[in-house]
């Protein structure tokens, strides 16, 4: 039985306890901060620069990720085609530089957020309980650009030294068409000096355990339509009204994309491998104080469209319909073609890139993913487009492919977001890219 002279030492050996209890189950704010040297803080970091359009910040990014390289004894050089858009290239010397080098390639820029609209903020890089980084970019594509320079940094603590030279390239602009950055790159004499055989580039994430890779992109066109007529008053029927003419080409339109959907419902083709056209605006009427006169027909109508033409579309056979059917001169239309980007390589070519034993590169590809413990899906065609398509033109190999298995496609949405263990594992899946591509042999010219 305990004495009560003995309390007051019982009672304080029961606070000190519950004291060293305490702090060693409760973190301190410093401890539960994101530990500043992993790769997952590094991501947070290049995340959190805002680089969405129509004001994107390159400056900072280009400088975090020159720092990061130079930590990693990576060459870093700085370029300018026009002003006010850096594109960075990082190069890791390849022991035979003689072979044509790799690429690969991220982009600087995002697509704008609503913050009102979103769980967290766009660019506060927020980590939750359940590992998700929440971020406008985490999908597209800042993801790969991190885990590029994190890969690199686990081979070299293994010593590893690769065969062939490894360029990786973030380019501004991709966002809104890339006609400032990787286009004018590729058509740089700094691109053609780096010889390059083989280029990687962004793909998009998989909802299911296969990783998705991609071998042509669809190449976009902006079709504007104009049909003019006589005004009118609003109760008269009369033929060739500019709003008459307009939405006869409309129905027309309508069911030229109708003929494509039915293959795609029917299962005979995925989405990106048919003509795809969407009407994107519509402008008409004659405006009023309150809104648009009602009693008079206007003597001009236009309509915008989204077109999506894939590799194996003719493009002479889609501006032989627009002129004859869809916007036909005999019903005083007219029409403009906005092509942003190439259908054919500089040799005439479909911009494709081989999946099968044509292509060395794919075999090479194909062991690399197998020895991160990966699977791939049948190689597909991508309903978007990016900056691959300049590669593809120049007539070199190219993929489109970014690691993420069993995450939801988020790029351009709201409340974008990447697992940690999905990013981890791609820094993984790119370890073994990087090995096998770097150290193949065979294809020694493009």
């Amino acid at each position: 039985m305990v004495s009560a002279r003995h309390f007051p030492l019982l009672l304080s050996l029961t606070l000190l306890l519950l004291s060293l209890h305490l702090s060693l189950a409760t973190p301190s704010s410093q401890d539960s901060q994101q530990d500043p040297e992993t790769p997952i803080a590094r991501f947070q970091k290049y995340l959190r620069f805002n680089t969405a359009h129509p004001n994107p910040n390159y400056t900072a990014p280009v400088s975090f990720l020159t720092s990061l390289a130079q930590s990693l004894g990576l060459k870093t050089q700085t370029l300018e085609f026009t002003s006010n858009k850096p594109a960075l290239l990082i190069t890791w010397q390849g022991s035979n530089p003689s072979l044509p080098s790799l690429l690969f390639n991220s982009h600087l820029d995002s697509v704008p957020a609503e913050p009102s609209k979103w769980t967290h903020p766009p660019f506060s890089a927020t980590l939750t309980p359940e590992g998700k980084i929440f971020a406008r970019g985490a999908q597209d594509d800042k993801c790969i650009a991190i885990q590029y320079l994190e890969a690199i940094r686990n081979l070299k603590a293994r010593n590893f030294v690769p065969t062939r030279t490894l360029h990786i390239s973030f380019v501004p602009d991709e966002e809104i068409g890339g006609i400032d950055g990787a286009d004018k790159f590729v058509k740089s004499k700094e691109f053609k000096d780096l010889d390059v055989g083989f280029v990687l580039d962004e793909g998009q994430a998989s909802v299911n355990d296969e990783f998705r890779v991609f071998y042509a992109d669809r190449s976009p066109w902006n079709l504007i339509i104009k049909a003019k007529g006589v005004p009118g008053h609003g109760s008269r029927m009369y033929d060739n009204g500019a709003m008459e003419n307009l939405m006869d080409s409309i129905e027309v339109i309508n069911r030229f994309r109708d003929s494509q959907f039915d293959v795609v419902k029917a299962g005979k083709a995925a989405n990106s491998e048919v003509i795809s056209v969407n009407p994107v605006f519509l402008k008409a009427g004659i405006p009023s104080p309150t809104g648009f006169v009602m009693n008079m027909q206007p003597s001009e109508a236009e309509a915008g469209f989204d077109l999506r033409l894939p590799p194996t579309a003719d493009p002479d056979l889609v501006k032989k319909r627009i002129a004859e059917e869809w916007a036909p001169a005999v019903r005083n239309m007219t029409y403009e073609i906005i092509e942003k980007g190439p259908l054919r390589d500089y040799m005439g070519r479909p911009l494709m890139t081989a999946t099968d034993d044509s292509n060395p590169w794919w075999s090479v590809f194909k062991q690399a993913i197998a020895a991160a413990g990966g699977k791939l899906a049948k190689p597909e065609i991508l309903a978007s487009t990016t900056d691959a398509r300049f590669m593809r033109q120049m007539g070199i190999p190219t993929f489109g492919f970014s690691p993420m298995t069993n995450t939801p496609i988020l790029l351009h949405d709201h409340n974008e977001f990447l697992k940690d263990t999905i990013f981890l594992k791609g820094i993984e899946v790119y370890e073994h890219i990087i090995h096998g591509l770097s150290s193949f042999k065979e294809a020694n010219s493009i």
